[in-house]
């Protein structure tokens, strides 16, 4: 169903794309928007345990389009430094392709709690207030990874 890396030399074996994922800050959500557009927006994120969790506004672009199609993708680059002397870059990225859904009010404050945790780490009781504070007026989406790929520039192989 997922399509094979054309350059596997460069493919991150999953436990290193994994590592990306729990180290970035920020990733681009992608996503069947409007009349057949793709709807890509850069997002703040926790992965977790196969999924990535995000947090949302109540309503808007992104939970319209999440009602329509489940499908997303979501990419991460973890480096990309430019080599001007050799017109390329060197650079780690990472793409999970998965089914996205808003969670359940029963569930969402485990994935707030992580995804302050990440941002603010070591301030659980600060967290829990925030999170208690904020949460009736946010969604939780969680997207659950079928497919992850990783590939590194082949500067970075040498």
């Amino acid at each position: 169903m997922f399509r094979q890396m054309r350059r596997a030399k460069q493919q991150l074996d999953e436990a290193s794309s994994v590592r990306l994922l729990e180290e970035c800050s920020s990733g681009v959500l992608a996503l069947s928007g409007d009349e057949g557009y793709p709807y890509a927006l850069p997002i703040s994120y926790v992965y977790s345990d196969g999924c990535i969790y995000f947090h949302s506004a109540l309503t808007g672009h992104k939970i319209d389009a999440i009602s329509r199609c489940d499908k997303a993708s979501f990419c991460v680059v973890a480096q990309d430094k430019v080599l001007p002397e050799k017109y390329t870059t060197a650079y780690k990225s990472v793409i999970a392709f998965g089914r996205i859904r808003v969670m359940d009010e029963g569930e969402k404050l485990p994935a707030v709690l992580k995804l302050a945790e990440k941002y603010n780490p070591g301030h659980p009781a600060q967290s829990r207030a925030e999170a208690d504070k904020s949460i009736k007026a946010m969604h939780m989406l969680e997207l659950k990874i079928e497919h992850l790929t990783g590939k590194q520039g082949k500067e970075l192989l040498k």
